[in-house]
């Protein structure tokens, strides 16, 4: 089985979604992939599954590739995004340190890697060269039976090179690319960051400071309430119950857990329905926890895509220990990454302006929101996991 049979397996299977962190084991699967532009390179597997989830919201049958190292990695992502709301996504999972043989740091995740998929609950099978097609169509089964994970265990020697010319045509759109008929795509050829969307108030530059003056309950509805139709990903956590106390929308998706992964949650979305605007809500400390995103949205460069933090330079949550923010100027580092436009602001004014300046022009753009450490009492989220995964897929559907 080459790597390009198996790429043609799955999309025939109507797998239309590929990112991942690569793994020398699955090599010529994604040189078929990424020959056709159907594979969104992803920075951490954690972070590929946040995206895969965002895909399947807007409709798509997303594929997550991973080295077995990287189901260590992905395991609170898989807990308390996918499996806790209920989201289906193949986990293609290679199987170093099979049988024991491999190098040493492969060894102790080689004889563990079944068990923690059965720990987790998610079925799977070992892919075989005698059985490929018969486990790819059980995985397609299992993906649509099941509002949950799936995985294909891919051991050493199984996946064989491609052969010259034989690369694989993809029959639906690759990822960031529109429906048949639409333009722009996934692999445009990535912009520098254009110039900063700023105000008078905003210091103009990222080195200069910023004195917040509004709680972040009040620059949330200031963004909120400048909003059309954009889905927008709420980072989990106060921003969740501060913009539910607001304005609940049903093309609000609220992270309860999976801290860290609404940027991707997000990009996931944007490339997977281009049609519809994304907005993210995003906080200082969920975007450290994974700031390699930066460089994924940047260069897969969604065209309708605001990525908004709200920074207090704190934890909030739990007791409003110091954020690294403090020291360092996010909006600096979404500018590095290469979105397209930057913006640092304060006042409520300002915020209203970068916001529907930047929901007018062609994105990424982002939005740091310099606010107060100010708490208010808000009510938790009263909808289960599974009403916010349908209500915001739906909401997503005549659009996608």
């Amino acid at each position: 089985m080459t790597g390009s049979d198996l790429a043609a397996l799955l999309q025939r299977q109507g797998f239309d979604f590929f990112t991942g962190v690569p793994c020398s084991l699955i090599q010529h699967l994604l040189e078929a992939l990424e020959g056709d532009a159907a594979y969104l390179p992803a920075v951490r597997e954690d972070v590929a599954v946040g995206v895969a989830a965002g895909a399947w919201l807007a409709g798509r049958r997303p594929v997550v590739l991973m080295q077995n190292s990287g189901l260590g990695t992905s395991l609170n992502a898989l807990a308390s995004l996918s499996l806790m709301n209920g989201i289906p996504t193949l986990l293609i999972v290679t199987w170093r340190g099979y049988m024991g043989k491999d190098a040493p740091e492969h060894i102790l995740m080689g004889e563990i890697t079944p068990s923690l998929l059965h720990l987790l609950g998610i079925p799977h099978r070992v892919l075989a060269r005698d059985s490929f097609e018969a486990d790819v169509d059980w995985a397609a089964r299992e993906f649509d039976a099941r509002s949950a994970p799936v995985a294909l265990v891919v051991p050493p020697g199984v996946i064989n090179a491609n052969e010259a010319g034989g690369g694989v045509r993809a029959p639906r759109s690759a990822p960031g690319a529109p429906p048949p008929g639409g333009g722009g795509g996934l692999r445009g050829t990535l912009a520098l960051t254009g110039p900063a969307v700023s105000s008078p108030s905003s210091g103009g530059t990222s080195g200069e400071p910023v004195a917040p003056s509004i709680s972040r309950r009040d620059a949330i509805e200031a963004v909120v309430t400048s909003l059309g139709d954009e889905a927008v990903v709420h980072a989990n956590g106060f921003i969740c119950r501060e913009s539910f106390s607001i304005t609940d929308r049903a093309a609000n998706f609220y992270m309860i857990g999976s801290m860290g992964l609404a940027s991707a949650i997000g990009l996931g979305v944007a490339l997977a329905a281009p049609a519809r605007g994304v907005v993210v809500l995003d906080g200082d400390g969920n975007l450290l926890m994974g700031l390699g995103v930066l460089a994924m949205v940047a260069a897969a460069r969604p065209s309708r895509f605001v990525h908004c933090v709200f920074d207090n330079e704190v934890y909030g949550s739990t007791g409003n220990q110091t954020s690294p923010s403090r020291e360092v100027r996010l909006d600096a580092l979404a500018r590095a990454a290469g979105y397209r436009t930057v913006a640092a602001v304060s006042e409520r004014d300002d915020l209203v302006a970068a916001t529907q300046a930047a929901r007018a022009d062609e994105g990424p753009h982002f939005i740091l929101a310099k606010v107060t450490t100010a708490e208010v009492e808000v009510p938790r989220i009263p909808h289960s996991p599974a009403a916010i995964r349908d209500r915001f897929r739906a909401s997503l559907r005549p659009l996608a």
